[in-house]
């Protein structure tokens, strides 16, 4: 019986024996398979291999581009020969630490003597010369300070954060050290972009009111949420506004202000910065309005006059000491520019340095003036 059972299966090797297959496979068929399987294996490991070229190829040209996409800047001025009907409006040109040209106006009330002072910071795609047009509506009895970022209306340079920042150190100092300005009751109000340049400014000066309009948590949390799902931009991205690490700090009055219809900064990433903040600020959304159109329209205007106007007559004007201070803040204000410059000509090491520790002094000088109102 065994014998014939053999015979079988070698005549027939895909027949039954005994209800069981025999063990030799059927070489036609594992042919097809392999035809089948083979080519389609490939295929996908082949296609896997370009989308992850294709998306490394995505998150270089992000992290290359980044500055492009972070700042837009624009040369051409909104207005042309912008004035305030309530002030005296001037061009100023100042150095940077490291040399770098910046341009924009001083707006100083008609009224002699001290004033309120107020620095404002533009939006990503904003050249500020609209300021000094607006600023007898926004700024009434105030003087202004409005400056172009890098590379932005007549300004030198290229933007970045960590330039910017610099650079806003340096006007505040230098607005707080003006003769036409009140050191104790210097405001700071930021647009958009310019709210994450405002939030460090007044976590590191002694700032009397902070306006923000349309404010976001940071724009790490923006582009991934809206851009770069997939790109892993907490490790790539350089320019970070990371308004929410500093909101903590910050110990003074604050405006918020959205807008009603807001398709860049979306109403969660407001509410997140909000809820960091130490305290609840006075939070207003203005009718009618969009991401673009905010901060022209006089319902906004009103609200950041109002809002400045109160925080400023809650301070006392500052006394004699603050007084001197401010003037030797001045006189090291000067000084700063002067080093820089000199700096930016020489470009040695101890040019730069030497720079540095003036500019340094200078901030000293400023934080005294405000200090100074505080001692009997």
């Amino acid at each position: 019986m065994a014998e014939q059972h053999a015979a079988q299966a070698q005549e027939n090797p895909g027949a039954v024996v005994d209800g069981a297959m025999a063990a030799e496979p059927d070489a036609t068929a594992v042919t097809s398979v392999r035809r089948i399987a083979g080519p389609d294996s490939r295929l996908i490991a082949g296609a896997a291999g370009v989308a992850s070229f294709l998306w490394a190829g995505f998150a270089a040209v992000v992290f290359a581009r980044q500055t492009h996409l972070v700042f837009n800047p624009v040369r051409e001025p909104e207005v042309q020969r912008p004035r305030s009907a309530g002030h005296r409006t001037r061009r100023v040109v100042l150095r940077a630490a490291d040399g770098t040209r910046l341009c924009g106006w001083l707006m100083t009330p008609h009224a002699p003597g001290r004033h309120p002072g107020v620095l404002y910071f533009g939006g990503r795609s904003e050249e500020v010369s609209w300021v000094a047009r607006d600023a007898s509506r926004m700024f009434p009895g105030m003087t202004v300070l409005a400056m172009n970022y890098r590379g932005y209306g007549e300004s030198s340079g290229v933007p970045g954060e960590a330039a910017i920042m610099q650079d806003a150190s340096m006007l505040w100092d230098w607005l707080a050290a003006h003769h036409r300005v009140d050191a104790r009751r210097v405001a700071v109000v930021g647009r958009s972009l310019g709210s994450g340049v405002a939030v460090q400014v007044a976590a590191q000066r002694p700032v009397a009111s902070l306006a923000l309009i349309t404010p976001y948590d940071s724009l790490v949390s923006l582009a991934r949420r809206r851009f770069f799902r997939t790109i892993p931009v907490a490790w790539m991205l350089r320019h970070r506004f990371e308004s929410v690490k500093f909101a903590a700090r910050l110990q003074t009055r604050i405006l918020v202000l959205r807008a009603e219809r807001d398709d860049v900064v979306p109403p969660a990433h407001t509410d997140r910065f909000v809820a960091s903040l130490p305290s609840q600020p006075l939070d207003q959304t203005i009718a009618g309005s969009d991401h673009c159109t905010i901060p022209y329209l006089e319902a906004a205007q009103q609200a950041i006059a109002g809002f400045l106007h109160a925080g400023f007559q809650r301070l006392p004007e500052s006394s004699p000491a603050v007084e001197e201070a401010t003037a030797v803040a001045a006189i090291s204000a000067v000084a700063s520019a002067s080093a820089a410059a000199v700096a930016a000509a020489d470009g040695s090491a101890p040019a730069v340095a030497g720079a540095r520790l003036v500019a340094e002094a200078a901030a000293l000088a400023t934080m005294a003036a405000a200090q100074a109102a505080d001692r009997p």
